[in-house]
């Protein structure tokens, strides 16, 4: 299991590289003025952020109770990415039309179109790091098997 220390990491560098890809392509793809879009931006990144704590916690502890491990596999990295997005597009799509007034339905579309984003970013993102952070357990357990 990761330590909270390394699951704030983890969080914080994930939403701080996706706010600076995200935000002004968003500004230029919805035609919405960058400081507003940016604004909306960073709040759903602090909203993403608490929801990337709380559900890599329960993911992996559900993985830990079903499998004993943490290690994920293609098929389980498909499935936490998905799941993450389609929590976190429930939780925005309300915001969102609010905030920059537009319809639920617009709402919906922009929601969309950045839960496509972000599950790629999301998988990619998540394995680069497993990579370059892996879990101590195993960094370890690869040391044995290298030698």
């Amino acid at each position: 299991m990761r330590t909270a220390k390394d699951r704030f990491r983890h969080a914080i560098s994930f939403e701080l590289l996706g706010l600076l890809l995200v935000t002004p392509v968003g500004a230029w793809l919805f035609h919405i003025p960058f400081q507003h879009f940016g604004a909306a931006a960073l709040i759903c990144s602090i909203i993403a952020t608490l929801w990337n704590y709380v559900y890599n916690v329960a993911f992996d502890r559900a993985m830990q109770r079903q499998t004993g491990s943490t290690q994920k596999t293609i098929a389980q990295r498909i499935l936490h990415a998905v799941m993450f997005e389609l929590g976190l597009l429930l939780a925005l799509m309300p915001f969102l039309a609010w905030f920059l007034g537009v319809t639920l339905l617009e709402a919906f579309v922009m929601d969309i179109g950045f839960a496509g984003f972000y599950l790629v970013y999301a998988f990619a993102f998540n394995w680069g790091y497993d990579i370059v952070f892996p879990v101590p357990a195993a960094r370890a357990a690869e040391v044995a098997n290298a030698g």
